[in-house]
């Protein structure tokens, strides 16, 4: 056995072994060595000095498994075969080549694209690392994490690494070729793409350590990605609801008093959010307890809310003032930070006075005993009233005015550097693995909203926000191909403030027409994302601060939130086949149309889920300018109609959401885009579940849902149910409801009923409705059903 395992052959001076998973070998006095963690995904590992140092990955989670391979030899190249992808290893050079399983060059490393530099890590001789690539010319990747660029292919770009408030960077990159790389490191690391080469560069490494992993399109390579570091979870159906949040409500009788007025107008509402200064000034930073008088009784103020059936999630962060317990604790283990972070003064007032420093610094997440001691104070002051789910802030953290010693301070995992773009993996990671741990908490379901991600946090039950962007169209543009690039690195989970945070470019705040008209459009993008939550500072956002109804704001307002319920068996079975299918919910066009290249670069539509494609407006549409003295102001002008174009993929027809109306794909079209219309289509085979209107998320059962089939191409649905905020469904309590349409026999089968669940249907009406362009289907908009069809979990045949 470990005669086969341990093959030494000799060529050229040139020796290398084969090991259980892969190979090793030497080349000029670089250590290389192959392991194979599945037939579909390889890691890579070069270290200097003819040596590789063994270290235990933060974003990995995947051991390899045993996986059936082959290795031959053909001249200087070594071939590696699996079931999915070969690896060709020039054993002159070292570069090596992927190829799939029948010989496709998909990707290779630059012939000398590997470098290794002696770099003094805060007094630990380590090196930094690099290898580059080449790849295509016109070759189309994406990922990279989150950045404000607008750019939706991610080619002829340079980016610096680092963590920041509306910048999140994951070191992984996917092709439109079906495979995707992943460069695991840690440290501040360069990112550049250019004619000569693709190349990634970090500051602190022991070796070179990336995977490489092929699925054959996007969301094959995205489940590599989910495989080798993290399944994400199931979030509770109340998260999909819509959420209202400002910067920040001051008293909890201001903050109940939103969720009172929302449901005195018959607005839909399942969240509330509260953010920071409850604990009180800014020396008492994040004490996770509620310090501040005007939260006089928060047992109450959370009893309110939930009598209310609506939810509290509540701000906290990484850092800690002196005069808190967390901190005092904290500090005696030397588990503290010390460089410049938010707030900068112990005054609340702007510009902060730095006479009065905070004193408040960032707590250290990569050590246990220090997740322990944040978790302690988490679940004794807020978990403990009840709250519902965690706003975490800051979490990449807030590093003000970073100097090159800042990088040098140790963690419980080496120098700051060497681990900086990890911190919120490990904070987020702390607090989700803490309360799934403890048995008061096991059967409702962790969420966590927070400000910045890394590879692998999808596992940690975390919906990532795009952070503090501006008030802007241009903002409002580049959220889409943010959150894009963000899914496409395998984290489902994004959202955005609605309306942006900073209101400075609109000095009149919601008395400007333009800004009113930025906000429905936002909403309206809102609506179509994974989480949709109005948030900002500057001005309150709610909906009554917009006016009332029969104003075409409000209206706008009311009509997104509205339709965002009526589409929650839609979201919610889509985010089942993300947890169980390694799907995305929000769609690059090139995930599903990867063979149409007018869709690879579009930066301004998306798919939610795989049926509905969504085009944002993105540009202000209905005010004009008006001279009045000195200045000249925004007035609203609803005088004409103004359009969009939007693109409609080739390989698939498409309807109108709103009209019925259906188009041909691979074509542009021009559509009206009134103030309360975004272009919204439908894929031809779709089969789209209606909900009820409801107040909040769990108000109705789904006893009476309309099920609309977009025919001219087969399709099918899975409609998924459960408890909706337990993790029993990870026992296997749910139900699936498959339905499936024959477009040429005009057949609509709905298939046993599978599973069950405590309180599921035992039986139900479908309001049947197969779409046409003569019948108005939008969801504010009465639909008479073709047929009504009882339903008790038996198969059906409906002839339509």
């Amino acid at each position: 056995m470990m005669l086969v395992l341990l093959t030494s052959i000799t060529c050229r001076s040139q020796s290398w072994q084969k090991t259980a998973q892969g190979i090793k070998t030497g080349i000029d006095s670089i250590a290389v060595e192959l392991r194979f963690y599945d037939a579909s995904t390889v890691r890579i590992l070069k270290g200097p000095g003819g040596k590789i140092t063994e270290k235990e990955s933060l974003s990995v989670i995947k051991t390899p498994q045993s996986t059936a391979f082959t290795v031959g030899q053909k001249g200087n190249l070594l071939i590696l075969k699996s079931e999915k992808i070969r690896v060709s290893l020039n054993l002159q050079n070292g570069q090596l080549e992927y190829s799939d399983a029948a010989g496709h060059p998909l990707l290779r490393e630059d012939e000398k694209g590997a470098s290794f530099t002696p770099f003094n890590d805060a007094g630990v001789n380590t090196w930094s690392v690099q290898q580059s690539f080449a790849l295509d010319k016109e070759e189309g990747i994406y990922g990279l994490g989150q950045q404000q660029g607008g750019k939706m292919v991610q080619r002829n770009l340079s980016l610096h690494m680092v963590q920041g408030n509306t910048d999140d960077y994951i070191p992984f990159f996917q092709s439109v070729k079906g495979y995707g790389v992943f460069w695991d490191n840690y440290s501040p690391t360069n990112f550049t793409d250019n004619t000569t080469s693709t190349t990634f560069r970090s500051e602190v490494g022991e070796g070179i350590d990336y995977y490489f992993m092929y699925g054959g399109h996007a969301d094959g390579v995205i489940a590599c990605m989910r495989d080798l570091t993290g399944q994400a979870p199931m979030f509770p159906l109340w998260t999909y609801g819509f959420w209202q949040s400002k910067e920040r409500y001051k008293s909890q009788d201001e903050l109940v008093g939103v969720v009172k007025k929302y449901r005195e107008l018959g607005v839909p509402l399942d969240g509330i959010i509260q953010d920071w200064q409850y604990w009180g000034s800014n020396y008492l930073w994040n004490a996770m307890e509620f310090l501040n008088p005007e939260f006089y009784n928060p047992q109450k103020m959370v009893d309110d809310i939930h009598n209310q059936k609506a939810h509290l999630i509540i701000s906290i962060w990484n850092s800690f003032g002196p005069q808190t317990k967390p901190y005092r604790e904290l500090d005696k283990i030397g588990a503290l930070m010390n460089f410049p972070t938010w707030p900068e003064s112990g005054s609340e007032k702007w510009p902060p006075n730095r006479d009065y420093p905070s004193g408040v610094r960032v707590y250290d997440p990569y050590n246990p005993a220090a997740r322990d001691i944040f978790w302690k104070y988490l679940h004794a002051g807020l978990l403990s009233v009840g709250i519902d789910g965690w706003w975490m802030d800051s979490s990449e953290p807030d590093h003000l005015g970073a100097k090159p010693g800042d990088f040098d301070q140790k963690t419980w995992l080496g120098s700051f550097r060497k681990v900086r773009n990890a911190f919120p993996l490990m904070t987020v990671g702390g607090v989700y693995q803490h309360q799934r741990a403890i048995s008061a908490a096991a059967g409702k379901r962790v969420f966590i909203l927070t400000r910045s991600a890394f590879a692998g946090q999808q596992r940690y039950g975390a919906n990532t926000w795009s952070g503090d962007v501006t008030s802007s169209w241009n903002a409002l543009r580049n959220q889409v191909s943010a959150g894009l690039n963000f899914s496409l690195c395998g984290i489902p989970y994004w959202n955005s403030d609605i309306g942006g945070f900073f209101l400075n470019r609109f000095p009149k705040k919601l008395d400007d027409p333009e800004y009113r008209e930025l906000y429905v459009r936002w909403l309206e993008f809102g609506a179509f994302c994974p989480m949709m939550r109005s948030h900002g500072a500057d001005a309150p956002r709610e909906i009554y601060q917009f006016g009332q109804k029969g104003n075409k704001v409000y209206d706008a307002i009311d009509k997104y939130i509205n339709l965002r319920y009526r589409l929650l068996p839609y979201i919610y079975s889509t985010s089942w086949e993300v947890t169980a299918g390694q799907s995305s919910m929000m769609r690059a066009l090139m995930m599903d149309f990867a063979k149409d290249k007018n869709a690879w670069d579009i930066n301004d539509e998306f798919l939610f889920g795989k049926s509905l494609l969504v085009s944002p407006v993105t540009r202000p549409m209905y005010i004009k300018k008006v001279a009045g003295g000195r200045d000249s102001s925004n007035v609203e002008d609803f005088s004409s109609v103004k359009s969009k174009e939007v693109y409609l993929p080739e390989g698939a027809n498409w309807y109108d959401f709103w009209t019925g109306e259906s188009f041909t794909g691979g074509n542009k079209i021009s559509t009206a885009t009134p103030l309360d219309i975004i272009p919204l289509f439908v894929k031809a085979g779709s089969i789209l579940p209606i909900g009820p209107q409801v107040q909040y998320a769990e108000e109705k059962k789904w006893d009476q849902l309309e099920i609309r089939v977009y025919p001219g191409a087969d399709g099918s649905f899975v409609l998924y149910e459960d408890e909706n905020d337990t993790y029993n469904y990870e026992k296997g309590a749910y139900t699936t409801i498959s339905f499936q349409w024959n477009d040429k026999k005009k057949e609509l089968m709905i298939h046993d009923r599978k599973g069950a669940f405590p309180g599921m249907l035992e039986g139900r009406k479908f309001h049947i409705v197969r779409v046409n362009n003569q019948k108005g289907v939008g969801a504010d908009t009465a639909v008479t059903p073709d047929q009504v069809i009882t339903y008790s979990g038996k198969k059906i045949v409906v002839k339509l």
